[in-house]
Order: C-alpha cells, then structure tokens, then sequence
C-alpha cells in the first residue's frame, strides 16, 4: 500500500523549495495576501536566511487596504469584486511596487465557511505574480476543503506560480 503524503511536509518541502530558488536566483519578493491573513509570509519568514529574499508583506483583508496600500482600484473592486481575476492581479502589481521588490505575489478569496456566491462560491482563491521583468499571470482555484486546508492549498498554489516563473528565468531562451 502507498503511504498518503503528508500535505504539511510537502508544503514545507515546497516552501524551502522555493525559498533556495529566490535566494539562488537574487531576486527579492514581497506578498499581499487576503484570505490567507498572513499565512503565505509566515511560511517564508521561517525559513533561515529568508531576509535575504522576502522582503515583507500587507495582509489587506478589506477591500480599504487593497485600495489605500496596494492601489487597486475602487472601480475594479465595484465592478468585479474582491474576488477577481484582476483584484489579484491588482494586489500583486500593487505589493511589488509598494515594497519595490523584484516579484509581488498575491491571493484573494472566500475561505467560508460563509461568503460564497453562486459564481464564487466559498474555496474560490484567485491568485497572481507580477514581476518587474512585465510577467504577469492571474489564475483561478476552487478548494473543496475546510478554512486550514483553503489556505494550504491556497499557499501551495502561490508558492507553485513563484517556483513556475523562477524556473522560467532560468530556462535557456528558445
């Protein structure tokens, strides 16, 4: 019988992962995270030697943040919510430029167990990366699980598109 993974090992696996590409690599990061409340940062800040690379963080769980500190738009937030493609994206550009890091990362969503609705129903993350190379990607998740498994998850998932992009720098141009 095959052993069920750990999903707590494989994050941290992926976190220290992660956390010797960006410090290889010299280039510094920064997150703003909603529904995680912080959670993304503190997989980072632990690991030894992280100040090297991570440069800080805004948990902007209301939507004041998000407009105030990461300049997402009041116009985006009315039109499609907090929840969003954009929103993400948003946050992301809005982190790397406020912090003035190399990669700005962000996650938005409905953890539930309320808050839902029927296009975003609860366990919908939207997450994105914004680099100061112009790369950008935004990207659409649905978790059926419970509040820690939605940030897990969600962490993992953020953490997947940084080791993604730190791979593409480092692939030869085709």
């Amino acid at each position: 019988m095959t052993p069920v993974p750990d999903k707590a090992n494989s994050l941290q696996a992926l976190v220290e992962e992660v956390g010797g590409m960006l410090a290889s690599s010299g280039l510094t990061i920064s997150l703003a995270e909603s529904s995680t409340g912080g959670y993304i940062g503190h997989l980072l800040n632990g690991l030894p030697g992280s100040s090297k690379y991570f440069v800080g963080g805004i948990v902007a769980y209301h939507n004041k943040p998000k407009v105030s500190l990461l300049k997402v738009p009041q116009e985006l937030l009315e039109a499609e919510g907090a929840v969003s493609f954009h929103t993400a994206l948003a946050m992301a550009r809005g982190v790397r430029e406020a912090l003035d890091t190399d990669i700005g990362v962000s996650e938005t969503g409905t953890a539930g167990p309320g808050g839902g609705t029927p296009e975003k129903p609860v366990g919908t993350a939207f997450i994105a990366i914004s680099a100061r190379d112009k790369y950008e990607l935004s990207e659409r998740y649905l978790w059926k699980t419970d509040r820690q498994g939605y940030k897990d998850r969600t962490a993992e998932a953020v953490l997947d598109l940084v080791k993604h992009y730190l791979a593409r720098k480092k692939a030869p141009p085709l």
